[in-house]
């Protein structure tokens, strides 16, 4: 029987999401008429194993997954509902709720400074952020994170078009994060990127003595109804903006960054010398 660290994750507090995971798989337990001590020996875990699902404080490992769908008998249910929570388990709690906006955005507009944006990362460049960031992670978790921001990626070519906007350093990219091949990976898939019809990379160069972004990063957002918000993250936290008077403020600082920054192609001609060099 699969010991409770199996999957490779300690118990966690409950979101909503592992806890709606959780509801869908005690309702189907129920409706097979199962208690958790006879489904455990079914599927090859513990009762504490499966408890901790229900209640919502475990990932559930794609063996649990597969194993309660087959046992149990639900028509997908229990698959469909576990592909949900895996699109939001590789994201940060107080990222999540952007994450959702950001699904229903008409305008995205982003500016960087730390890394660069997941939305633009090659699968190796999140790794080697991943990789560099205590505390370290379990392989598992690594992969969560990966598939996280592969996933949000889609939404690049989705249709109808979001319409993005990055203002990114020009020093990110020479930090060379993950070393030389990472970095020729990175550049490729920018220079990608910004032949998109809908993607707008600017580069803000390392020497800029007029700069309106020292206050940090942050992200403006206009949904389908044509509101704006905004987003603000610093280490372990991210807040969502939604005041009039800082969203106007927002917009003056962005709309000073795109006239600082190098416009779209000669940000395309920089980073393809960026490249020639590496």
């Amino acid at each position: 029987m699969a010991s409770a660290g199996d999957s490779g994750d300690d118990e966690v507090e409950p979101d909503d999401n592992l806890r709606s995971f959780g509801e869908t798989v005690k309702a189907s337990r129920k409706r097979a008429g199962l208690t958790q001590e006879q489904l455990a020996p079914l599927i090859g875990y513990s009762v504490q194993y499966v408890g901790s699902v229900e209640q919502g404080r475990r990932h559930p490992s794609q063996k649990f997954v597969h194993k309660t769908e087959s046992v149990l008998d639900t028509f997908g249910v229990i698959d469909i509902a576990a592909k949900q929570l895996t699109r939001r388990r590789g994201l940060a709690s107080w990222f999540r709720r952007w994450a959702e906006l950001e699904e229903g955005a008409v305008t995205l507009n982003t500016y960087e400074c730390r890394s660069v944006p997941g939305l633009l990362q090659p699968e190796c460049y999140a790794r080697a952020l991943i990789d560099n960031v205590p505390p370290v992670v379990t392989p598992e978790e690594a992969e969560a994170r990966v598939s996280a921001r592969t996933e949000r990626q889609k939404l690049l070519h989705r249709t109808p078009y979001i319409l993005f906007s990055f203002i990114i350093e020009q020093a990110l990219v020479e930090r060379r994060t993950g070393g030389l091949e990472v970095t020729r990976e990175l550049v490729d898939r920018l220079l990608e990127c910004a032949e998109l019809p809908n993607v707008d990379i600017q580069i803000m160069p390392t020497v800029q003595p007029v700069h309106a972004g020292t206050d940090g990063p942050f992200q403006l957002l206009e949904t389908e109804e044509h509101e704006w918000l905004g987003y603000s993250e610093g280490q372990q936290t991210g807040q969502v903006i939604s005041d009039p008077k800082d969203i106007s403020l927002l917009h003056q600082r962005y709309a000073k960054l795109r006239i600082q920054a190098l416009n779209p192609a000669d940000s395309a001609g920089l980073l393809m010398r960026m490249r020639g060099s590496l």
